[in-house]
């Protein structure tokens, strides 16, 4: 039989372990309906400005910069609207700066893996722009052996996801894209479903396009032919394209968020099952050790007794 103090001591500490779990379980339920109410507020905004985006784009003919004011690369949008050759990814990646998410942060990472492996086997290279101190630390273990390059991370947003940091991201990843260092850049992120699941998925953001394959469904809704522009459709587009970008990027950030609670605290709630069916287990080892001694006490008194009276 296991030592009793032994034993006593794992119930201690399985106990306390409980505590962190439970407090931890809470604290994500607590922030995960915030996190959750904000997502879905802003679903509707970022679903009717891509709407709006694309209308404009199909309304506009040629893009010029002609009558235009470029102090950074996020303003020159025609450069943002250009296709070219594909020789080079940027991955923005949305990762977490603390654990004990489950496998959120896991699945994230083997995502991006999975598409840097997929550009190297076309011999293009891949630039991260990381978001988040797990996925920093898990990709700069994995990367080594692939044609990739970690540009910059981005710490602080992931503990705070806002607009301003979103707008950050848009100024480097234009820059990027617009000196030609990168030809294509994607968000490796998750979309949040519930409080139960989340799915990561990739989604596709620069270069912008001018969505000729969503005409037909475009059409379907009720679309006034005739769009006018002040004071030009340039002028718009220049204030339009680096809005649409940022929004793109700060959606994806509040679903990360909700997907990284979420997870927590599914992953908090089993931990702390689980401490609960380990302390009743332990507690039941203890009681059979602790009969098991007195058993042994009292078969050694009678013993001893039977020794005297002989």
């Amino acid at each position: 039989m296991a030592n009793l103090k032994d034993i006593k001591n794992r119930i201690k500490s399985v106990e306390s372990t409980k505590k962190i779990t439970r407090a931890m379980k809470m604290v994500a339920a607590a922030k995960v309906k915030k996190a959750e109410s904000t997502v879905k507020a802003s679903r509707p905004f970022t679903q009717n400005l891509n709407t709006m985006f694309k209308k404009l784009l199909n309304s506009v003919g040629d893009f010029s910069t002609a009558t235009l004011k470029i102090k950074s690369a996020v303003d020159n949008y025609p450069a943002l609207l250009k296709v070219r050759e594909i020789k080079a990814v940027g991955l923005l990646v949305n990762s977490s700066n603390k654990g004990l998410a489950g496998a959120y942060n896991a699945n994230v990472v083997r995502k991006t893996i999975s598409r840097i492996e997929e550009y190297s086997s076309k011999g293009i290279k891949t630039y991260l722009f990381i978001i988040g101190q797990k996925g920093l630390s898990a990709l700069k273990r994995r990367v080594k052996s692939y044609d990739c390059e970690i540009v910059k991370s981005y710490i602080n947003v992931a503990a705070n996801p806002s607009a301003e940091g979103a707008k950050l991201i848009t100024e480097d990843l234009a820059e990027y894209f617009v000196s030609g260092k990168i030809d294509k850049i994607e968000i490796m992120t998750t979309r949040f479903k519930n409080m139960m699941s989340y799915f990561v998925e990739e989604w596709e953001v620069l270069p912008l396009k001018t969505i000729t394959e969503d005409s037909e469904r475009l059409h379907d809704n009720v679309v006034d032919p005739l769009m006018e522009f002040e004071p030009d459709m340039h002028h718009i587009l220049q204030k339009v394209v680096p809005m649409y970008i940022t929004n793109i990027i700060y959606q994806s950030l509040l679903e990360a968020q909700a997907s990284e609670l979420a997870s927590r605290m599914t992953a908090m709630s089993a931990a702390t099952s689980n401490a609960e069916k380990m302390i009743a287990t332990l507690s039941i080892e203890y009681n059979k050790s602790r009969q098991a001694a007195i058993t042994q006490e009292i078969v050694e008194v009678v013993g001893g007794a039977n020794a005297q009276m002989g």
